[in-house]
């Protein structure tokens, strides 16, 4: 029989148990005071998780109310293995379930699962007695049969392996009953056999031996020393058999806890008391203290609820002579609410993406609180105004999950504060603040300060020249936050936009890569994008407006009369031109714009400075007075148009004028422009002069002879309309009546001759798209002249008349 419990406590110390599951849980069952490394069990296998992946999920043991933890994982097997010493009595001391509580956590997902290992038994432990020399005074007229209560062994191990029984060594007088108490434990009677004689014999040595069931078995002894006494027939008396008490824990130090009593019916020193405390152990011997004479027990040190709820003590009773009497003492202790809820993180995921979805798990949370009943239980809240709650899991677990959506460019870090309240009276609270930070996701495009932008620059500017600057912010976080500028395709005038601009990628700033005319265009736009360096990356557009302003660069260009060298202009003045007549215009215009381009006229030499004036604005040339037979017949002017601009810009032409009322009247009429010139081409004027004269003399004399009644006064020709070409005028000059730049089509009235057909000049039939062009010369035919002068009747004259000049405005 003792070989076969020796074998089975054997198994238990080396060999695991049965596995079972319960609710979720792993249970084992183990022995105490295994090697450290020691396999409990499989917990990959015995959960069903893929050992393939059980490393990469990070498992981990934790231990319940912040215990030491004594178990460990080895990853590569999933085995659960002993980390710590297990010590079945230092941890559970007498109970008869000792069962240790662990915690896996697993992630990816989150799990958690609750691990009991129930600790056996083993025989480490040999009993004990309180004692190491018993004394007990016996009367010597105790009579045969008389019992004396030795007390009981203590062993700190349980069940069979606790105290199974006691032996006495061989005497004369005393035998040994062995009793059982409630609960199993087992105490000894020395039993009286043989009366006592003190003359005879007055001490006796006995050796009392106690053995537990363990295997193997082991045993303790002690010495019980008897000294034979006189007679003394009463033992005290108890006045209860058991005494019981509540007391609340934390209770002060000295607190009279009850008042134990006994009662010897003997006088004298037989009757005098003394209690104590009989086979107590140590521990509880410290937290209560026993006056030996008044019985008062009192608290000697503080009294905790949590680590221990009720005591329970054996009070003894002796005479002056040594007969002992006994009683239990039990004390029951009521629990305070003296511990705050302990809150412990168990997991935190971090940094959360912004773009998580609501009810998203963030965290699990631990709450704990050592209080028992109603002040254990605990209400768990957390901070308004956070976009998370905690949800109760299993236990007193809870899970961190957020309840809307995150922005990490409104809050990118969270200090989440949980508190946790029991239900005692008062209660108590503890918090703990929970920090998480928001990851970034590209969710922001960049956004330019301003809608639009518009640069000014002027014309002829420097390449390079800095324009303006564009600026665009994107509140994401490091490179999705990063902008960059870059130039939309496109076309400006039919080249690519990036021949007319560039933009500094890093900065926006946007410069001129050529010079800019404002004859060629005043402005366009472009389109500027910035992008971000997310993945994928996010733009936005923006339109610059480029507004080019004019500067005075361009000179006035006269386009009446013709620059000199293209042919011979002379405008012919009437001898009865009365004072204010119009006589001619100068035509000009000026590419520039603005004040730029507003054009003033002015004489700056003439042949007579008094004869002629010109308008200012208009370049109209008008007689100041009534012609003179005074006056001389060629009047040469020399125009200068000035333009408005900051520095003034001119040109100046000549303007060549003949009175006289026909050209037979001007026999060197040639000279007017050419005598300083060239000579060759005079003469040959001349003699085409005088040939042509001769002809229409002839003409004349008919046509004056028909015409005899009539007034000898020059009469209207024609009206003429001078046409500006088309490609006369710049491509950009603008039509401002008043200022010296000229619509398309301007009319007046010139005065001819007779004898003409070799002159110059600039004549249109209409206003409409059959008006002569400028640059052509009209020579006209004697023949040409009858045609036009068809009512005429032949007279050899032909009359002139004049015409105020008319303008189309």
């Amino acid at each position: 029989m003792g070989y076969s419990t020796f074998s089975l406590h054997c198994s238990l110390a080396f060999l695991l148990v049965s596995l079972r599951l319960i609710n979720g849980d792993v249970s084992y069952s183990i022995s105490e005071e295994m090697k450290r490394g020691s396999v409990i069990g499989n917990i990959a296998k015995d959960l069903g998780l893929e050992l393939s992946r059980f490393s990469a999920r990070k498992p981990r043991i934790d231990a319940e109310d912040n215990n030491a933890l004594y178990c460990g994982i080895n990853l590569n097997t999933g085995d659960l293995i002993v980390h710590e010493r297990i010590d079945r009595e230092g941890l559970c001391a007498t109970k008869a379930s000792c069962v240790i509580k662990q915690e896996l956590v697993l992630e990816n997902p989150l799990e958690l699962h609750r691990i009991n290992i129930r600790v056996q038994d083993i025989n480490d432990n040999s009993p004990q007695f309180k004692e190491d020399l018993l004394k007990l005074e016996i009367h010597e007229l105790a009579s045969k049969g008389t019992r004396f209560l030795l007390g009981e062994a203590h062993d700190a191990d349980i069940g069979d392996n606790a105290v199974q029984g006691y032996s006495l060594a061989q005497n004369d007088h005393f035998k040994l009953n062995v009793n059982t108490k409630g609960g199993g434990r087992k105490y000894c009677e020395l039993v009286l056999d043989k009366e006592l004689d003190r003359e005879e014999k007055k001490e006796i040595s006995l050796l009392l031996t106690a053995f537990d069931g363990g295997s193997p078995q082991r045993s303790g002894t002690v010495v019980i020393h008897v000294t034979v006494l006189d007679a003394n027939d009463n033992v005290p008396v108890f006045s209860q058999n058991v005494y019981k008490a509540s007391l609340p824990e934390n209770s002060p130090l000295d607190t009279l806890v009850m008042t134990v009593s006994a009662t010897d019916a003997d006088d004298g020193l037989n009757s005098e008391i003394t209690y104590g405390f009989d086979h107590v152990s140590d521990d509880d011997s410290e937290v209560f203290s026993l006056d030996p004479k008044t019985g008062e027990v009192r608290v000697a040190k503080n009294i905790d609820y949590e680590k221990l709820s009720s005591y329970e003590m054996q009070i003894s009773a002796k005479d002056g002579l040594g007969l002992v009497s006994y009683a239990t003492l039990i004390i029951e202790i009521s629990d305070i609410n003296d511990n705050a809820p302990a809150i412990s993180l168990k997991s935190l995921t971090g940094p959360i993406a912004e773009n998580v979805s609501p009810g998203t798990e963030v965290g699990i949370i631990n709450v704990q609180d050592r209080d028992s009943e109603k002040n254990r239980q605990v209400r768990c809240s957390i901070q308004q105004g956070v976009p998370f709650k905690l949800l109760p899991s299993i236990k007193n677990y809870y899970s961190l999950v957020t309840t809307g959506q995150l922005d990490r460019e409104l809050v990118s870090d969270y200090n989440i504060t949980i508190t946790a309240t029991d239900e005692g009276s008062p209660p108590l609270s503890s918090s703990k603040t929970v920090h998480l930070s928001v990851a970034d996701i590209n969710d922001n495009p960049p956004v330019f300060d301003e809608q639009s932008y518009s640069a000014y620059v002027t014309e002829n500017n420097k390449p390079g020249s800095t324009l303006c600057s564009v600026s665009a912010r994107d509140p994401d976080w490091r490179q999705n936050g990063t902008v960059i500028y870059s130039l939309l395709p496109g076309e400006v005038n039919g080249a690519p936009v990036s021949s007319y601009l560039s933009v500094n990628g890093d900065t926006g700033v946007i410069h001129a890569v050529r010079s800019f005319d404002y004859e060629q265009f005043r402005s366009f736009k472009v389109q500027v994008m910035a992008r971000d360096n997310g993945s994928p990356p996010l733009s936005s557009n923006v339109t610059v407006s480029v507004f080019i302003s004019d500067v005075n660069d361009n000179s006035p260009q006269i386009l009446y009369p013709a620059p000199e060298g293209n042919s011979f202009m002379t405008e012919l003045v009437p001898k009865a031109a009365h004072g204010g007549s119009l006589v001619s215009k100068v035509i000009a215009v000026d590419a520039d714009s603005g004040q730029n381009a507003w054009l003033s006229y002015h004489i700056v030499k003439s042949t007579d400075p008094g004869l002629f004036s010109i308008g200012l604005h208009s370049g109209e040339i008008r007689t100041q007075r009534d012609i003179s037979e005074s006056d001389n017949m060629k009047q040469n002017l020399i125009v200068a148009v000035k333009d408005n601009g900051q520095t003034s810009l001119s040109a100046t032409c000549a303007m060549y004028l003949l009175i006289s009322d026909n050209l037979a009247e001007v026999p060197e009429l040639k000279d007017i422009s050419y005598e300083e010139k060239n000579s060759q081409l005079t003469s040959y004027l001349i003699i085409a002069l005088v040939s042509v004269s001769t002809f229409f003399l002839t003409f004349i004399i008919i046509i004056l002879g028909l015409r005899f009644c009539r007034r000898r006064k020059p009469r209207l020709l024609f009206d003429g309309a001078v046409a500006i070409p088309s490609a006369y005028l710049p491509p950009n000059y603008a039509d401002v009546d008043g200022t010296g730049t000229l619509r398309s089509t301007y009319n007046y009235d010139a005065y001819l001759t007779t004898g003409s057909r070799t002159s110059d000049f600039k004549f249109v039939t209409s206003y409409n798209d059959n008006t002569l062009p400028a640059d052509q010369t009209l020579r006209k035919s004697p023949t040409d002249f009858a045609d036009v002068f068809g009512d005429s009747d032949g007279s050899p004259e032909v009359g002139m008349c004049s015409t105020l000049s008319n303008m189309e405005t």
